[in-house]
């Protein structure tokens, strides 16, 4: 959905107590804001810290300002302004912290004084660096500390720490903080100006990537943004048709800050921001959490590329999928949770003769969320009615795989009777719904809840004989704290920050028992969280809502989990006309369907597999079959997804290159970028057409197409 469409007073609500005093502001104001930018002093900058694409600039007062390299020349993103300042908790008004909110007289608490600065190298995971130490002070006796580094190793993103200290006799007193308010400036007059990347979840679940206008606003929150949709990954993005500038953090734990995004009349403000109320007594000091300004050519794709792989570097690289990963997926699903075995096995022979390799077991198998046992109306011979299901799947060519939602129970399920003391708990001793299965939290920082997860791993791969697990679930990027009294948490943000490790347990669990077991991770719409990369090997599309979602998640998970993913686009029918596998297959994706056969016994809502459809499915399959893309390199970098038209995206796989279009419909040129030196025959392997030879000099061609076109670029 648009987010432009949000009421201001929802808006306010959403953004959860961020200053919103000024009419027209999501952050702070700043001076100058607006679409007039005063001319700037060539004299202004006090300090200066710069790499082969990244330069910022501070003036006396550690305001700041962002350039990026174009060419020789230095182009501002940025206008002056503070960049990391606080909030004072006493300030009714909201605004930004300013001694003069109760003295007028007072200077400006954004406004810090620099008195030193230091540069220094710097050699640690991440390489050789160069560090920039900076300090100022302000009217009231706060002391701000910052420290920006840039490493060799990646140009265009500078890490940084900030930190306040009291050098005050009175105690202060702020309710939140904020790094890297940028008020990325417009380079254009064309609309759209810009366009973002957020990596926030939404119980909506809106668009991750989206046009930015003049009252767009998004809070980004990476706390629980409802009962059960909460966490994401720390990164917004800005860009405009010359590049772009993103913010974000590098902290290695979920970290409850917001994200903000605001669209305004010539520029779109971005920011870091954590809310909650602090006292620093005389001589205390606060640290911010790590965070990151980059600045990147093209869209979004190229920071999220970067952070992927610095955040490699500090010991959170996504896994590595194993060879199955990547192989066509049939789900049952189309049958709802009426399925029965019956109905699977009547449908595995047209599966395999298609040429699909998996056969998923989705929802209704179990007796219910939480007691994860055979449902005994569909299988009335318990463990031994699963095994004989499995042995059928595995005798008619194709590889199983098991749905399953941990981390819920539902009322009056079995295990809350016996063992109630794993529900995640708030301050008043309630429990935490998750909305979609009516069941409740458990909490996964909690060992027993652990333990018992590991069990159920070893019964589905071990016992069971699956070789692979669907984790599914809008409750499975983050978590509320937890305050049940059983678990002894040592603070009850616990269980958030531990997320991670409950996932890294179901996931070192399947590899222990079968190193080749293929882990799914479905987060039901939302976005993913990056810090459970590492501990699942495949990712859908997570119930897409438009082909564009089905596009546009597949060049993020290829940024942030590596260009050769395992990316599924999830079932076809969630695809524009339900037979979209264009929009999976053009970018690198897996291809998945859940359509019924012989027949459907849903008299509404069929997906039948008719015998149209059949030979539309049996040529995708077959092509999907023959190329396997997943395999290739995704080239998220040679197209804009928001300013090139028609959108494109690029698959690079043994010395070819293939290239998808989209667009309502088109007729003009395109170019094949990313050529190499040599000339190219081009096919349009949908159509098995000839479409002529191009070569990196002259790599234009003149096309016409409704919906896809998808094109071979063949070295001759």
């Amino acid at each position: 959905m648009s987010n432009a469409k949000t009421s201001r007073r929802r808006f306010v609500q959403l953004a959860g107590g961020l200053a919103l005093t000024l009419r027209h502001g999501l952050l702070p104001a700043q001076t100058g804001t607006g679409a007039a930018h005063p001319p700037e002093r060539p004299d202004r900058a006090a300090a200066m810290i710069e790499d082969a694409a990244l330069r910022i600039e501070w003036d006396a007062n550690l305001h700041s300002r962002i350039s990026r390299k174009q060419g020789r020349d230095w182009v501002p993103m940025s206008a002056w302004g503070p960049s990391e300042y606080l909030l004072d908790a006493d300030d009714g008004r909201g605004d930004a912290l300013r001694g003069d909110a109760r003295h007028k007289d007072a200077p400006h608490l954004t406004d810090f004084a620099i008195h030193h600065q230091e540069q220094t190298g710097v050699e640690d995971a991440h390489g050789q660096g160069t560090r920039l130490t900076l300090s100022g002070k302000s009217g009231d006796g706060i002391e701000k500390i910052v420290q920006v580094t840039l490493y060799e190793r990646h140009p265009g993103m500078a890490l940084v720490r900030v930190a306040y200290r009291n050098t005050a006799a009175r105690i202060f007193s702020f309710r939140s903080w904020t790094n890297g308010d940028t008020r990325v400036l417009a380079s254009g007059t064309r609309a759209p100006q810009f366009w973002c990347y957020s990596g926030a979840t939404y119980e909506d679940r809106r668009d991750w990537v989206q046009p930015v206008a003049p009252g767009f606003a998004q809070d980004n929150f990476l706390g629980m943004e409802a009962s059960d949709y909460g966490g994401g990954t720390p990164i917004v993005d800005v860009w405009r048709r010359d590049g772009g500038l993103a913010v974000g953090h590098v902290e290695t734990t979920p970290q409850r800050v917001s994200l903000p995004v605001q669209g305004q009349r010539g520029e779109v403000r971005v920011a870091v921001c954590g809310r909650e109320r602090r006292y620093l007594k005389s001589g205390e000091r606060f640290d911010t959490p790590e965070t990151f300004v980059a600045v990147h050519d093209g869209d979004y794709f190229a920071v999220l590329n970067r952070y992927r792989l610095l955040m490699s570097e500090r010991g959170m690289s996504p896994a590595v999928p194993p060879a199955q990963a990547y192989d066509a997926i049939w789900c049952a699903w189309g049958y709802e949770r009426s399925c029965t075995t019956e109905l699977i096995e009547g449908t595995l022979p047209k599966v395999k003769e298609l040429g699909l390799e998996w056969a998923v077991i989705d929802d209704g198998w179990q007796a219910m969320i939480g007691d994860w046992n055979p449902h005994r109306a569909k299988y009335p011979n318990g463990d031994a009615d699963v095994r004989s299901l499995v042995a059928s799947i595995r005798a008619g060519g194709l590889k199983p795989r098991l749905w399953y939602s941990p981390l819920s129970a539902a009322p009056g399920s079995d295990l809350l009777h016996d063992h109630a003391d794993m529900l995640l708990l708030d301050k008043e001793g309630a429990v935490q719904k998750i909305s979609w299965w009516n069941s409740f939290y458990l909490c996964p920082a909690y060992q027993p809840t652990v333990q018992y997860t590991q069990s159920l791993i070893k019964k589905f791969i071990g016992e069971w004989g699956f070789a692979g697990l669907k984790i599914d679930g809008q409750h499975l990027n983050g978590v509320a704290a937890c305050y049940n009294p059983a678990h002894r948490h040592a603070d009850p943000k616990e269980s958030s920050e531990k997320l991670q490790e409950f996932f890294a347990a179901i996931y070192e669990t399947a590899m222990q028992v079968n190193p080749e077991a293929v882990i799914e991770l479905c987060p039901c719409g939302t976005s993913y969280s990056f810090f459970n990369f590492k501990s699942f090997n495949q990712a859908p599309a997570s119930d897409p809502e438009s082909s564009w979602q089905v596009r546009h998640k597949g060049k993020t998970l290829k940024a942030l989990m590596g260009p050769s993913a395992a990316f599924a686009g999830d079932h076809v029918e969630l695809s524009d006309g339900h037979d979209d596998f264009a929009s999976t297959v053009g970018i690198g994706g897996i291809i998945s369907t859940k359509f019924t056969w012989p027949r459907d016994p849903k008299p509404k809502d069929s997906f039948l597999l008719t015998p149209e459809k059949e030979r539309l499915w049996r040529k995708w399959i077959a092509l999907y079959n023959d190329r396997q893309l997943p395999r290739g390199t995704y080239r998220g970098d040679l197209y804009d997804i928001g300013f090139d038209k028609p959108e494109t995206h690029v698959v690079e796989k043994s010395g070819r290159l293939y290239y998808a279009f989209y667009a309502h419909n088109f007729s003009g040129h395109v170019s094949l970028r990313g050529l190499a030196a040599g000339q190219y025959r081009v096919r349009d392997y949908f159509n098995d057409r000839q479409m002529g030879e191009v070569a990196a000099t002259r790599n234009s061609l003149q096309v016409a197409f409704d919906r896809f076109l998808m094109l071979e670029a063949i070295p001759a």
